[in-house]
């Protein structure tokens, strides 16, 4: 349901449609598993909305501190690629209203924010966050902007927050179900799977399986009928996607609001982001 407050309403609206278009109109396209959506609708003025979603119960959802199994990873990479697989380089996808596909003007725009969030992010947390992390995250403002719109020749639905805290594990399985797509968005693919094995692994499970998952991710994209894209080219992909992890990590920060577990989650995520970074070296823009 929107929002009480009138303000927060607008503010937060074309997340909203965003969410509604996903589940109305997207879902049915894609291959990964979402809550059976039994009604959704949104007033385009107001954005008053409403999203009558399966009960998943007694689905659980994951824990962005604790981490995931590389056996629960290994799941969460065959449902990216089914959110990835059937609508890739799909040009129709640039045809449909309320779904943003990021501009030159949107990459100026987020160097300009991106740099003093790092900082502000840096002030927040101060002695909690490892020197070598703040080097790190200043590095990113380097290139942020011109990241943000590379590798535009390889589009297609992008969740924008592929976390564990939007995943639901079943007690009997590892078949995800993801939740939250409020941030879905055309773009480089491999930022939900770059951002997801990098702040939901621990640093050691993901030197460890990093190969594999994305082998896996790749063998069911193929199964997808994508072509043309070739496992060494998926691993660069992969490695020049880390930024997605301290972009939305900084980002979040800046505009959430503050709470204890909140603050423990991003340092988490900071933390483990900027690891992969320096561990895989993301080649430039």
């Amino acid at each position: 349901l929107p929002a009480a407050d009138p303000a927060t309403r607008a503010l937060l609206g074309g997340a909203y449609r965003t969410e509604v278009l996903f589940y109305r109109d997207i879902a049915p396209t894609v291959a990964l598993r979402t809550p059976r959506c039994h009604h959704a609708a949104i007033d385009p003025d107001t954005f008053d909305f409403v999203l009558l979603l399966e009960d998943l119960s007694p689905a659980a959802q994951g824990d962005q501190l604790a981490g995931c199994s590389p056996r629960q990873a290994a799941g969460c990479m065959t449902a990216l690629a089914g959110l990835h697989g059937p609508r890739w380089c799909d040009d129709s996808l640039l045809g449909i209203d309320g779904l943003h596909h990021n501009t030159a003007a949107d990459a100026d725009t987020l160097a300009e924010v991106y740099a003093p969030a790092v900082e502000t992010f840096i002030d927040r947390f101060g002695d909690r966050l490892h020197p070598a992390d703040r080097d790190t995250l200043r590095r990113t403002t380097e290139t942020m902007g011109p990241w943000l719109v590379a590798r535009s020749e390889r589009f297609g639905l992008v969740h924008g927050d592929y976390r564990l805290d939007n995943v639901l594990f079943p007690p009997d399985g590892d078949t995800a179900t993801t939740v939250d797509w409020q941030t879905l968005t055309i773009g480089l693919p491999a930022r939900d799977l770059s951002y997801f094995l990098a702040t939901s692994l621990t640093a050691e499970d993901r030197r460890t399986h990093e190969r594999d998952l994305v082998t896996r991710y790749h063998e069911a994209l193929l199964a997808h009928g994508v072509s043309d894209y070739p496992l060494d080219l998926c691993w660069d992909d992969y490695r020049f996607a880390l930024l997605q992890g301290p972009l939305i990590t900084v980002l979040g920060c800046a505009y959430g609001t503050p709470t204890e577990r909140g603050d423990a989650m991003f340092l988490t995520m900071a933390a483990r982001a900027c690891t992969a970074i320096r561990d895989l070296a993301p080649p430039a823009p």
